[in-house]
């Protein structure tokens, strides 16, 4: 109260408040004993007999009754005791002690029934660490962490760092067993008992023992058997299987594993990997023993896998049994694909008939798709349909559904040959079958395949007439029966009826790539190239993911001239197919035209590593280094091309130029001569291998060669003009023959280029004075000039050695069978006595560069 200020009186205000019964005083209370005592006290119990009572001095006796019984001591305000502890302790009045009441701390302190004034609460208890049942608990956690993050590598691919931390966690669980083996508590028993199974109970005084034994047992093994379970499927994923079997072993062989048929499984999985096939056998028929009836479909997936192993070793009647025993007790689409194929195998039409029937009744508990529809105007009903429409369900339904599709429609193909006695009667009675199934969409789709068979049999005209029947049938499948047709027809070139068809496919259904694209080609080929770009463009608009739209996109922008725009459509495809060769070679093209040779060379390196034996793009390779003016590399490709393809006249053409340029015309000479027996009535090559053999001072060879030519070729200038040089230079008579049919022929190419300029001249007159007597006049003289013509024509083929008419010699008449053509090396003639020849002019003079390749 000390606290606790009064106003000064001023007025008797208050009155009467201290006023009250003394039954309530509660100031005596405080020294009143027996009260302090029983509020003090727990559970009501008086105090014990050595209690000290008031009124009986130190180590005195206390009052007791004639029973022996304690005598209860009253209050001063007469109320009875509660009781006492046997320790002797107070128990407190529970009833003003949860309020916070306490008469001691009324006075000279305030009111704080929440205990506030004490200050914060004092700081938890750390944990020792050093304790070993502290570090059993910590390595366990740390186990447990590494098998998750084990698993969570390999969810996303990761299986090296997956391995890696199964290992850890292996070592982890090692560490874990030496520390509780150094505990030496009864509770951490070591783990070799756990594969022992065998817990020792003495008495009745051990069962509690026991069984906290047998749980820390069944949790330090079930830690155990994840470490080592996870270690053998993180070997089994990197392909290391033989330490992966020995983990499963280690497991299996436990007598406290009661899912052993289960890693079996794993294990014969793992034999089938090896291609083991008789120890997979022998391990999934002991799985299957193990697991009981109650687990149906795990049985029916291994009588699976069993029936895969005998299709591998060939063993097909054995497949056939295990395989009809699941159609039986739980047919799926898998297993009625397989048994299909192993009826194929040995050859059984009937049962193939009977087989694909089943399959095609196979139930695949797939909802109608009429449920994704919205069948109402509830905004909260197709809020729900949109929101299912989607989800994980419906896309697992429609993979569900295209697969099994996708087994019925090569099943049909396989077994449509087979079943009947043409493949024609084979796929109507497979269309017949599934018009009656649950897959009647499925049958347009055979007729269409049906085409295509026809196709792969070149029979052009039955497919056409079957993809016809498609034209009045819904629009998806007529869309699809006039892209058949249209690409079918852009084939043969009949560009019209692909246009037609085109056109036909893109009515019935806009929104199909492959008809915009095949509009769009009809289009390119008339070079229309912006409009075939917009069809193209259309198509990608349709399916972001349809390449074959992409590359004709580039392809016109590259017509276009566009290379930037031609080089994003490349690149973007190039990101979806990573080695195509025919991208690549398109970005090689577009940086060269870009004026980047070096990118187009680098793409082309690419081309080679995914084609090595392409001719064509080792010669592109050749000439974008000779471009740069690295020849030694350009002979490399050009020679690498010439290699794989020996018919190209340009790689053959430059290898000969490379040749003379370097002085070696010897060499040159089979290059040259390979392309007259691929053009052998170009002139031009014959006249360069003369040239050859007269540069390299072979003029005998040379002087034969041209022989040759001028009897296959008489009018031709310049091989006269070399025989004539050639005849003087060795002092042949035959040079003044070769002079006179020179001049002939000169005097002849003369008034041929009179008559065709007087022609000329004389219809750009007639046209001008438009007169009829005029243009006859101009015939006369046309048809005069041309019987002068033909007349000296008829006299330079009546030359001696000049009866065979232009271009009549075949290439059968070519001896290409000879290993070396230049034959031994001739000396040279002496011409020291005669008149001197300049050697220069000789060479160079009249040879010229029309004679080398460009």
């Amino acid at each position: 109260m000390e606290n606790v200020h009064l106003a000064v009186e001023e007025d008797d205000l208050y009155s009467g408040y201290n006023d009250y019964n003394p039954t309530f005083d509660s100031e005596e209370l405080e020294n009143d004993v027996g009260f302090q005592q029983a509020v003090r006290t727990s559970h009501g119990r008086r105090p014990p007999m050595t209690a000290k009572f008031p009124g009986t001095a130190i180590g005195g006796r206390p009052l007791v009754s004639s029973f022996g019984s304690r005598i209860p001591m009253a209050s001063s305000m007469g109320r009875p005791m509660t009781g006492a502890v046997q320790d002797g302790t107070a128990r407190p009045m529970t009833a003003v002690r949860a309020a916070g009441y306490s008469s001691s701390l009324m006075r000279g302190s305030t009111f704080d029934p929440l205990g506030q004034s004490k200050g914060p609460a004092p700081p938890l208890e750390v944990k020792n660490e050093d304790t070993a049942e502290e570090k059993i608990k910590i390595l366990e956690k740390k186990v447990n962490d590494l098998i998750e993050e084990s698993c969570m590598a390999q969810s996303i691919g990761a299986l090296q760092l997956a391995l890696e931390k199964a290992k850890e966690a292996g070592r982890k669980e090692r560490a874990l067993i030496r520390q509780r083996e150094a505990s030496g508590n009864t509770e951490h028993i070591n783990l070799d008992l756990t594969y022992s199974g065998e817990v020792i109970k003495q008495g009745s005084n051990m069962t509690t023992m026991a069984t906290s034994i047998s749980t820390q047992l069944h949790r330090q093994y079930e830690q155990k058997k994840a470490v080592l379970l996870n270690l053998a499927n993180q070997y089994a994923n990197n392909e290391m299987y033989p330490e992966a079997l020995n983990s499963y072993h280690v497991i299996v062989k436990n007598k406290m594993f009661t899912n052993a048929g289960r890693l079996k499984v794993n294990m014969a999985n793992i034999y089938f990997k090896q291609k083991n096939y008789p120890k997979a056998i022998k391990f999934y028929r002991m799985a299957l023993d193990q697991i009981s009836n109650a687990h149906k479909e795990l049985r029916i997936k291994i009588m699976q896998n069993i029936g895969v192993v005998f299709v591998r070793l060939g063993q097909y009647s054995d497949a056939i049994t295990s395989f009809e025993h699941i159609m039986t007790e739980s047919p799926n689409i898998k297993t009625g694909f397989n048994l299909i194929l192993c009826y194929y195998a040995v050859g059984d039409r009937e049962r193939m008939k009977k087989a694909f029937q089943k399959l095609i009744s196979v139930p695949l508990g797939i909802d109608d798709e009429d449920k994704y529809i919205p069948a109402s105007d509830d905004p909260s009903s197709n809020m729900v349909t949109e929101a299912i429409k989607n989800d994980k369900l419906h896309q697992m339904e429609r993979d569900l559904k295209v697969l099994a599709e996708k087994y019925i429609m090569t099943a049909a193909k396989l077994i449509a040959p087979a079943i009947e006695t043409s493949f024609a009667s084979g796929f109507d009675w497979c269309v017949d079958m599934v018009k009656c199934s649950l897959y009647v969409e499925l049958a347009n789709d055979l007729e269409i395949n049906k085409a295509i068979t026809y196709l792969r049999q070149k029979d052009f005209n039955q497919a056409v007439e079957t993809l016809k029947t498609f034209e009045k049938k819904d629009s998806r499948v007529k869309s699809a029966a006039a892209t058949n047709l249209s690409f079918l027809y852009f084939l043969e070139k009949e560009y019209d009826q692909a246009d037609r068809y085109a056109d036909l496919a893109m009515n019935a259904d806009r929104y199909n790539p492959a008809a915009l694209i095949n509009k769009g080609n009809t289009v390119f080929v008339k070079k229309d190239y912006e409009k075939a770009a917009e069809f193209y463009k259309e198509a990608l608009r349709n399916d972001s993911s349809c390449t074959e739209a992409l590359y004709n996109l580039g392809l016109s922008y590259n017509r276009l001239n566009r290379f930037e725009e031609g080089l994003d459509c490349f690149l973007k495809l190039h990101s979806i197919l990573r080695n195509s060769p025919e991208v690549m070679y398109q970005l090689a093209h577009l940086y060269e035209q870009l004026g980047d040779p070096q990118q187009a060379i680098e793409w082309l390196m690419q081309v080679i590593s995914t084609t090595p034996t392409d001719p064509h793009v080792l010669a592109k390779l050749g000439k974008l280094h000779d471009d740069e003016g690295d020849k030694s590399q350009a002979f490399q490709y050009y020679s690498e091309s010439f290699r794989y393809f020996p018919s190209n006249i340009d790689v053959i053409e430059w290898l000969g130029a490379y040749y003379i340029e370097t002085q070696f015309c010897e060499k040159a000479i089979q290059y040259f001569e390979r392309a007259t027996l691929i053009q052998p009535n170009c002139v031009k090559w014959q006249l360069i291998v003369a040239s050859c053999y007269r540069r390299s001072g072979n003029y005998q060879r040379a002087l034969e060669t041209y022989k040759e030519i001028h009897r296959r070729f008489p009018e031709n200038v310049e091989c006269l003009r070399f025989l004539v040089r050639l005849s003087t230079d060795m002092g042949l008579k035959e040079v003044q023959e070769y002079a006179t049919k020179l001049k002939k022929v000169e005097k002849m190419k003369e008034l041929r280029e009179q008559r065709v300029k007087s022609g000329r001249e004389n219809s750009a007159r007639g046209r001008r004075e438009g007169s009829t007597g005029s243009a006859g006049e101009y015939s006369g003289r046309s048809s005069s000039s041309s019987t002068k013509g033909e007349r000296l024509s008829a006299k330079m083929r009546s030359l001696p050695g000049s009866n065979e008419p232009y271009e009549a010699s075949s290439q059968k008449e070519l001896d290409a069978s000879y290993v070396d053509p230049l034959g031994p090396q001739m000396d040279r003639p002496k011409t020291g006595a005669k008149k001197p020849v300049d050697d220069d002019d000789f060479a160079d003079e009249d040879l010229g560069d029309d004679l080398l390749p460009e």
